[in-house]
């Protein structure tokens, strides 16, 4: 089978579905922090609200992998993007007739849910739809979709959420996950129908216990590569999704739509990351991608020797932006790295059920950083730097020890 037929019409649809259904997501994930932010000014209000939207994602994610084995994945995803636009529509008719932290909360939290259960769900397709020794390569096409649209949302949110504010966003976001809806109906993922259960708590039960044996026993090398990329999102990550719409928002003369661009180059990074990992697929080694967390953190560094120094607005914009662009590069090669080596190390009846467990665990990581830092940028802006230093740190050592279980990942490979 040639790669254009294995990478052909129904991964097309795929990759078109998570397009537009991840635009939608992009510019409402930045317009409502942000019109949060504005509305309260508190960086520890936007970090609890950003916090607790959050673990819905957690805990369905957990859901959505079990889904993913023993459900159609493409029903899975039609439905959930037709809820979404229900709830986007909903949210729209609500704003100013309900207090505004409670709602934003609850609209935040219903859809970082559906994103829990729909990421294991698009995850586990991957390999449903390409050859095994495609799965890096299609896995970096699929992140590179959600970094695009990414790059792409935050920018033009930016844009319209300074001109016309937040009605106009949850406009493009509603009609964006219906047409998503609508496209998905035309995906054929392969799918063997299973007998039905009798219990659902039992299934979730018998498949995570499945999973977390599979892990233990079999692939116990998956443990602390998952205590390492928990690390980094309760560092790094979390620094840069509470700190940076803080710190720029903080600095006089810095506009929504140049925070939208700094934004916009998150999500960049995060595509120049996926293109790296297609064109040097063949070069990159399990075993060497500390470098990449090496790398993050000197970038965290130069962003806190920028916060000493603000030599000016526009030097300090430019050098914070850049520097978190860098971060989302190395990082992004470094997760499609690991998610890969999950994927094709792990059997083909329990990819959902084990990358959502793996995904599960890292993700507890991220509302505790995020609470941890909303609370420390309550801290004077001038003394900042402190928090981004202490982070350039720990990730520094985290980088370190990964190295050592690299290491370990190469010789257990060479005996096998």
């Amino acid at each position: 089978m040639k790669k254009g037929k294995t990478l052909g019409k129904d991964f097309m649809l795929l990759v078109a579905g998570q397009i537009i259904s991840l635009f939608g997501n992009a510019i409402l994930r930045f317009s409502l922090p942000l019109y949060l932010l504005r509305a309260t000014g508190s960086s520890a209000l936007f970090g609890v609200v950003t916090a607790c939207s959050f673990l819905p994602m957690i805990a369905l994610s957990l859901l959505g992998g079990v889904l993913a084995d023993r459900v159609n994945k493409r029903n899975i995803m039609v439905w959930l993007d037709f809820t979404a636009a229900v709830i986007v529509t909903g949210c729209y008719f609500l704003m100013g007739k309900l207090p505004l932290v409670p709602l934003l909360m609850v609209v935040l939290m219903l859809l970082y849910g559906i994103a829990g259960i729909e990421q294991p769900t698009v995850q586990a397709s991957v390999p449903a739809l390409v050859k095994k020794e495609q799965v890096l390569a299609a896995g970096a096409i699929v992140n590179q979709v959600g970094s695009l649209a990414n790059f792409i949302g935050p920018i033009l949110g930016g844009m319209l959420f300074g001109i016309w504010g937040i009605s106009l966003i949850l406009h493009i976001s509603a009609i964006s996950f219906f047409l998503s809806a609508v496209l998905e109906l035309f995906l054929v993922i392969p799918f063997e129908k299973q007998q039905k259960p009798e219990r659902l708590i039992k299934v979730v039960k018998d498949d995570l216990s499945e999973s977390s044996r599979f892990i233990r026993r079999d692939k116990p090398i998956f443990l602390p590569i998952c205590v390492i990329i928990a690390g980094l999102n309760m560092t790094l990550s979390a620094m840069l999704t509470i700190g940076i719409p803080v710190l720029l928002a903080d600095i006089p003369g810095v506009t929504d739509q140049m925070l939208g661009i700094t934004q916009g180059l998150l999500a960049a990074g995060g595509l120049t990351g996926g293109l790296l990992t297609v064109v040097f697929e063949r070069r990159l080694k399990p075993e060497k991608s500390f470098v990449f967390l090496l790398l993050c953190s000197s970038c965290a560094f130069i962003m806190g020797i920028t916060m000493i120094l603000q030599r000016s607005v526009l030097i300090t914009y430019v050098l914070l932006s850049s520097a978190s662009f860098m971060v989302t590069v190395f990082s992004t090669t470094f997760s499609i790295q690991m998610l890969a080596l999950v994927q094709t190390e792990t059997p083909k009846h329990l990819i959902g059920k084990v990358v959502a467990s793996i995904m599960v665990f890292i993700m507890c990581a991220q509302p505790l950083g995020q609470l941890l830092y909303g609370l420390l940028f309550e801290i004077p802006a001038r003394s900042t730097w402190i928090v981004i230093l202490g982070t350039s740190g720990l990730s520094f050592s985290i980088a370190l020890y990964s190295k050592k279980i690299f290491i370990h990942l190469k010789e257990n490979t060479s005996n096998e």
